[in-house]
């Protein structure tokens, strides 16, 4: 997180006036107006298998690469397919489940595939580069929460953790059907939710965990977020696994990134790891105005949307932009 902060500091600024999102503040997505009325919405994301079905790896690549665009409340209309594959050493045949699985969720999206590209690679990736499109006046940002928002958050944390116990052989496949459940789930529900019901800010919890990004909010909106840490909903074992020492390594880097800017004390270490640690296609997280959250809680489960649970709230700035608290 840190490297990536420092990488983005360095390159020069934009000034083309028509870009209304870039990467200044680590927002989900790049935002390019095209005219009064439509802006587009634009990310890219791939990596390699969590899962050993390719069917369904390919469905969670693609829900992950979704997820940036319903996260600044944009609506999907194009993807294009980002392939690495060994196909010296692997048949054909996985390659077309993969991309079978992608083209479902893009599908489900109302999305088409337009097409890739492809290089031999030494290990399997997968994943999207997505167009959306979004009214230039209704782009909701990651940087624009305010004091008194409350924090809705839509699908369980714990991906990261059951993902990498899977590859340890120490739950089977079938132990991470929940975990794929909400991995393929598509964020569109939520995206929906928040335009009817209206919120401040939002944000996709990914790579930098559910504290990375909470702290992207906050440092960009310039806000404390509180975090109810036992709140906080989690895939079944993901605790006990992780008290087992089974977290990937991005969680280091999150808490070495966060280092005195969180305020953790009195939470169990094991619990702080697995909110700091990677998430695939993870959930939204929503600030919404206290008058909305009912609201919010209502949109989001007509949608049947993997939860809808309140999670903390926001804050004038304090000592600390993240505070977990029991």
């Amino acid at each position: 997180m840190e490297l990536t902060a420092q990488v983005v500091r360095s390159l020069p600024k934009q000034s083309n006036p028509s870009v209304l999102t870039g990467f200044d503040h680590f927002e989900d997505a790049g935002v390019y107006q095209l005219d009064r009325e439509t802006a587009l919405v634009q990310t890219v994301d791939f990596f390699p298998p969590l899962v050993d079905d390719p069917f369904i790896f390919g469905q969670i690549a693609a829900a992950n690469s979704l997820s940036d665009i319903y996260a600044m409340g944009g609506k999907p209309i194009s993807a294009l397919n980002i392939v690495g594959f060994p196909d010296k050493d692997l048949p054909g045949d996985i390659l077309c489940e993969i991309l079978r699985g992608g083209a479902d969720k893009v599908t489900e999206a109302g999305a088409a595939i337009l097409g890739g590209h492809s290089v031999r690679d030494a290990e399997i990736k997968y994943g999207l580069a997505v167009t959306g499109t979004i009214h230039p006046d209704r782009i909701i940002r990651n940087n624009t929460a305010m004091p008194g928002d409350v924090l809705v958050l839509t699908k369980p944390i714990g991906s990261g953790v059951l993902t990498s116990a899977a590859k340890k052989d120490v739950i089977t496949q079938d132990d991470l059907a929940e975990a794929i459940e909400v991995m393929t789930a598509l964020n569109r529900g939520a995206c929906e939710a928040m335009i009817e019901v209206g919120v401040s800010a939002a944000t996709d919890i990914t790579g930098f965990g559910l504290l990375g990004h909470a702290f992207e909010m906050a440092n960009g909106s310039g806000v404390t977020i509180t975090l109810k840490a036992h709140s906080i909903p989690l895939l079944k074992d993901t605790l006990k696994l992780a008290g087992q020492g089974i977290v990937t390594r991005a969680h280091r880097a999150s808490l070495d990134y966060l280092s005195n800017r969180l305020s953790a004390d009195g939470i169990d270490e094991s619990l702080v790891k697995v909110l700091a640690d990677a998430q695939t296609s993870g959930g939204l997280l929503i600030a919404v105005a206290p008058d909305r959250v009912d609201a919010m809680i209502e949109a989001l489960n007509q949608r049947s949307t993997p939860t809808a649970t309140v999670i903390g709230e926001v804050k004038s700035p304090g000592d600390h932009a993240i505070v977990l608290s029991a």
